[in-house]
Formats: C-alpha cells, structure tokens, sequence
C-alpha cells in the first residue's frame, strides 16, 4: 500500500475562500439555456419556463454567481434583442456556435432565473463587434435605478450587477472580433472607464490569453494590463483538460498544469504592478474551466445551422470527476489570487447537470465534487506540504500520487480534500493534527468506483455516486485514513 503525510497547522494561511470560485456559466450555446435551464411546456417549467428540476439541481450544485451570456456567443450578441415582448424579439443567426438564436432567453429573464438559484450574474458584454456604446447602455439598463431611456425601459428595480466580463478570448483567431494585444487593450480601457462613470461599484474582469498553450500567452496579459490596470479588478483564465489516448497517468496529474497557469499569470500582473507602482492587486478570474474532450469535437465550422443543437455533450466517467475534484484542489490552493471561478457550462454542455427534452434531469459523475467542494470548501485554506510516493508522467515528467488542501471552516472543525492518483494502490494517508484542538469526529466521503469509466446516464443516474468510507482513526493529533485508487476524496473533522 502506498503511504503520504502532510501537516495541517492554522498558521500556515493561504487565503479566504472567495464563495465566487465556485461559479459557472450559462452560454446561449448547444442546449444550455434552451431546453437545458428554460423549456415552457415541460411539466416541470414555471411560470417564466425555466425547469424546476434543473433548479433544484443548481441549487443542490451550489453556484453563487453565473457568468452569462458567452462565452463564444457574446463576441456576435446584440443584447438588446433580449429584451421587450418575447414574441416581438428577432430571430438571429449566432456565427460563434453556427446557431438559431431565438432571443426568448434575454438579459431580464436570465437574472430572474438566476435569483431563483441563489446565483449573482456576472456579466459579459461584447467587444467583438460592439464596444463602448453598447455596454454603457446595458450597465444603464441593468443598474441604474430609473430616470433614463435604458434604465426606465427597464422597469422595476435595478439588478445591481456586480461582476462584468470586457469581451471573451479576443486573442483566440477563432473569436468573432478578433484583436492584438494592443487593439483590445485599448478598447478594454476605454470601454472601462465609459461602464464605470455609469457605475463607479462595478468590478471588471480583463481578458487574458484564451489558453496557456497560446502563442500569446504572457505578452498578452502583461499588454494588456499594462494599459488597463488602474481600471479592471481581474483578468480571466481558461483551460480545459482531457483524456489523451491511453495515458489515463497525465490526465490525472493535469491539475499541475493549471498551478503553473495561475502563477504564471500571477507573475505577469505583479510584473506589471511593480513596473507601473501600482497600489492594487489584480486578481485572477478563472472563468472556464472543466474537462471537455476537444478532440472529439468537430469544429463550428463544421456545424449545421439549427436551433439548439446537441452540442459537446460529453459524458463524465468517475476519471473524469476525479480530476474535476482535483482542478478544484487547485483553485483551492490559490485562493489568495483566484476569487472567481466558473466551471464551464452549466446544462448538457460540457457540464455537471444533464437533461433530455421533455424528460428527466440528473447529475453526472462530476456534479458529485464540485456540490461537496463547494458545501464544505467555505473558510480559510490552509496550506499543506504532502509527502508521498511520486511516478512519471508522459506530459508533466515526476507528479505526485496525492494531491490534497485543507480548509477551515469560519464556524471551526477542518475539511480535507484529497486525490489519489494512483489507478491501481490504495493510499494510507496520515495527517498531524497537533496544532489543531478540539477536533472530535472524523467522517470520509468518497467518490470511486471498481469501474474507472462508470458513468450516470439517463437509465442510470446513480450508478456513479458518492459513499462513505469507514471513519478515519483520530487519535489525539494524528489523523489516519485510507484513500481508494484513483478517487477524489473529503475528509470533514468536527470540534466539541
């Protein structure tokens, strides 16, 4: 059996939980808002047509705010086609994703959805082919409270939309509006500045490179930042990992390339702090992220035109939850500069939550950390040096066998969340808990199974599930438990 230890000690801080790292995201997109969070006419649809039952999920899911509307999608969106009668609002072709986009779903609609879910909108406003006039006018529509064209058009109260996205990916060739470095960061500046004199207490959200693995990645966002930084909050994160042929061993470890992502975008803005003696701190925004299959995907160029297509569904298997649980380790450990996170999507795309149309919604294998992470991860992360056994990796050489973050929760007790990467040994797993007092009962909650490619479909929802484990063993100071190949885990203590 394989053998790991850390320390967990309460002076060793990382940072708070930011509760916005556990977000998602709704794009106009596939079926993830059309028959995925609305379908009118499904027995479970309220009033508006949003499903209860994809509620109730959300809800059980735990996401506090919900980036919208793209994504992709906003570079070509005319957000004012989302609002006034449904039945008046045009029919338009979306060229990010090759789709009828029927505007049913607007601005308005979305943040009543939203506030049905416990969610925040955060929004995204287009910067491919509009600008400064067009957002100013949605943050008028959306926060100011009345008393202009926008705002009185409207009607009733201000949402008082916190969070806003200028533009997504624009140094990606694929993006709608494409721009240099130097395009874009000029626009974003401006754009900014213009947003804020309409709400001086919004905060903003920069685009970084659409990926590390970019040629611009790094010059990108020391470019932009070094003409915007006085004005934005943030500057986003993407990345996405998948399942290369067989080495299920790289997979596993990916969550050691997104460590290295954040800090290398933490060094380039406090590159461009030190250089331009800069008071504030941009934070990081990562507001895609998940396991998506992309060699799997044929390209949107390749799309027929139609409404709501079945769009990267992909199906989660238990491998795949447990690398969704480590990437959230990850975040976890970075807490002091990533204060956003959106797992991307929500609904049937690349998501934790399925549905069929007129059918039933259930949880897909990856629902299962994330719910868990996001219930019980709140509080201040505490940093945790593991020992333990080491192998090679085709794609990041030496990675470790365990991968695991502690947090402590504001009301007391410790959670642990912890990987086994190994696909084969168990791991005994002792943690030194002598700097922590007080603490009682232990209970392990894992997510395994004999099956690594199990999955929930629709005939069996349940099939990859959650179980509790046997009790770790405390014993004053000293914690002991036993971690099953390949599975994410929770370890909660309690005090009293």
């Amino acid at each position: 059996m394989l053998n790991a230890s850390f320390t967990v000690d309460p002076s060793f801080r990382v940072g708070a939980v930011d509760p916005r790292l556990y977000g998602s995201f709704v794009e106009h997109m596939g079926r993830c808002v059309y028959s995925g969070i609305y379908e009118p006419g499904h027995a479970d649809a309220d009033g508006d047509g949003f499903r209860t039952d994809v509620a109730d999920l959300v809800r059980e899911l735990g996401v506090p705010i919900v980036r919208y509307p793209g994504g992709n999608f906003v570079s070509g969106y005319r957000w004012e086609d989302g609002i006034g009668p449904v039945r008046d609002r045009p029919r338009r072709l979306d060229l990010a994703w090759r789709s009828v986009e029927t505007n049913e779903v607007g601005v308005a609609e979305f943040v009543r959805w939203a506030a049905t879910v416990g969610a925040a909108p955060m929004m995204a406003v287009n910067l491919g082919t509009r600008g400064i006039e067009a957002a100013r006018d949605l943050v008028e529509f959306c926060n100011v409270p009345g008393g202009t064209a926008w705002s009185d058009l409207r009607g009733g109260d201000p949402y008082g939309i916190k969070v806003w996205c200028l533009g997504n990916e624009m140094d990606g060739p694929w993006q709608i509006g494409h721009k240099t470095a130097h395009e874009y960061a000029r626009l974003a500046s401006e754009t900014a500045r213009a947003m804020r004199q309409v709400d001086p207490g919004i905060e903003l959200v920069a685009c970084g490179s659409s990926g590390r693995a970019m040629p611009t990645f790094g010059s990108w966002e020391a470019t932009v930042l070094a003409e915007a930084y006085d004005v934005v909050d943030y500057v986003s994160a993407h990345a996405y990992y998948e399942q290369h042929g067989d080495d299920r061993d790289s997979f596993l470890a990916c969550a050691t390339d997104m460590d290295q992502f954040i800090e290398e975008v933490v060094a380039t803005a406090d590159h461009v702090r030190a250089v331009g003696r800069h008071r504030k701190r941009i934070n990081i925004s990562f507001d895609e992220w998940n396991v998506w299959y992309l060699s799997r995907f044929a390209g949107e160029k390749n799309l027929d035109i139609r409404e709501r297509p079945r769009l990267i569904e992909d199906v989660y298997s238990v491998t795949d939850a447990v690398v969704v649980g480590n990437l959230l380790i990850s975040l976890l450990r970075h807490a002091d500069r990533v204060k956003i996170g959106c797992l991307a999507q929500l609904v049937n795309v690349i998501a934790p939550i399925m549905t069929e149309p007129g059918g039933p919604a259930w949880r897909q294998a990856s629902f299962h950390p994330f719910a868990l992470t996001s219930t019980y991860g709140r509080g201040t992360v505490l940093r945790v040096e593991p020992v333990a056994p080491c192998h090679e990796t085709g794609a990041y050489g030496q990675v470790p066998l365990l991968d695991a973050v502690a947090v402590r929760p504001d009301e007391g007790g410790l959670v642990l969340f912890a990987v086994n990467r190994s696909q084969t040994e168990p791991m005994t797993l002792d943690v030194d808990l002598r700097a922590l007092t007080g603490l009682t009962g232990a209970e392990h909650v894992a997510l395994a199974h004999e099956d690594p490619d199990a999955v929930n479909t629709m005939a069996q929802p349940d099939r990859v599930r959650p179980r509790r484990l046997d009790e770790p063993k405390l014993d004053g100071g000293a914690l002991s438990s036993v971690l099953p190949p390949l599975s994410w885990n929770m370890i909660r203590l309690t005090e009293g």
